[in-house]
């Protein structure tokens, strides 16, 4: 097997060797990479090699991204002033680095008024058109028609 660390002569050693040359060195003999040919080992002491590892994995998922999705809900009868209340809220959201879901729910027999529901949901995606992107166009799911709108790249 390769031999890798501090203090050690990169070579190839049988296993008995490598562990004795671990163990002069009161270090432990890790392998690094099992599918190499021949297989890499490392003289390192483990418990530091384990903490610097947990590290790593906490450092890259500090990094990742969670994806918030705000929702905001319509009627398909809202008046101006509401809408204009809740398109500030999703500018917001949307500022926040946050995606949003505007819903129009029909209650009872509002359901043929879904023309009314999809112009007010392309009039509030047309309003927000500056801080985020239509991900997803109005959608009927039963009595609910929905649109995803996601924030704009900040440049």
């Amino acid at each position: 097997m390769r031999v890798v660390g501090e203090n050690v002569k990169v070579d190839v050693y049988p296993i008995q060797q490598a562990i004795r040359i671990a163990r002069e060195q009161g270090l432990d003999l890790v392998e690094i990479s099992p599918n190499a040919d021949p297989p890499v080992c490392k003289v390192v002491d483990y418990s530091k090699f384990k903490y610097e590892q947990k590290k790593k994995q906490k450092e890259i998922k500090a990094k990742t991204q969670k994806v918030i999705l705000k929702e905001i809900r319509f009627g398909p009868n809202t008046e101006e002033h509401d809408f204009n209340f809740k398109v500030r809220h999703a500018q917001n959201f949307l500022q926040e680095g946050a995606k949003v879901k505007a819903t129009v729910t029909f209650i009872g027999r509002t359901i043929v008024y879904k023309e009314r529901g999809e112009i007010l949901l392309l009039k509030f995606a047309q309003a927000l058109e500056d801080v985020g992107k239509v991900e997803q166009l109005p959608k009927l799911e039963g009595k609910r028609m929905s649109i995803i709108i996601a924030p704009k790249a900040k440049k």
